[in-house]
C-alpha cells in the first residue's frame, strides 16, 4: 500500500524558509516520479514541482528561483526547500508520486495528506 506522509510545514513570516519533507513507503520509490502540489484556500489544487528518478526537474513559474526539489532515494525521501516565501505561497501542499518526462508532469497516481503553509506579511 502506498503511503505519502508530508511533514514541515507551519507559518513563517515573509521573505522566510522552510523545508517540506516526504517519506515514501509501500512501492518502489525509485521507479516513479514525484511531485509537489499546493491547493490555496478556495482555489484548485496545482501542480509546484517534480523530479523524475534521475533528477530531471521542473518548476512552476511562480517558484522557479525561489523552491528547490531534491529527493533522497537512499531514504525514499522528497524534499522541497522554499525560499523567499511570499504571502502568495500560503497553502495545503500535497506530495504525489506518478509519471512524468524531463520538464513535463503527466498525471499523479498517489496523493500524501497534505501539509499547511502559512506565509504572513
Amino acid at each position: 500500500q502506498v503511503q505519502l506522509v508530508e511533514s514541515g510545514g507551519g507559518s513563517v513570516q515573509a521573505g522566510g524558509p522552510l523545508r517540506l519533507s516526504c517519506v515514501a513507503s509501500g512501492y518502489t520509490y525509485l521507479s516513479y516520479c514525484m511531485a509537489w502540489f499546493r491547493q490555496a484556500a478556495g482555489k484548485q489544487r496545482e501542480w509546484v514541482s517534480h523530479v523524475s528518478p534521475a533528477g530531471s526537474t521542473g518548476y512552476s513559474d511562480s517558484v522557479k528561483g525561489r523552491f528547490t526539489i531534491s529527493r533522497d532515494n537512499a531514504k525514499n525521501t522528497l524534499y522541497l526547500q522554499m525560499n523567499n516565501l511570499k504571502p502568495e505561497d500560503t497553502a495545503m501542499y500535497y506530495c504525489a508520486m506518478g509519471s512524468c518526462r524531463g520538464g513535463t508532469w503527466y498525471d499523479v497516481a498517489a496523493w500524501g495528506q497534505g501539509t499547511q503553509v502559512t506565509v504572513s506579511s
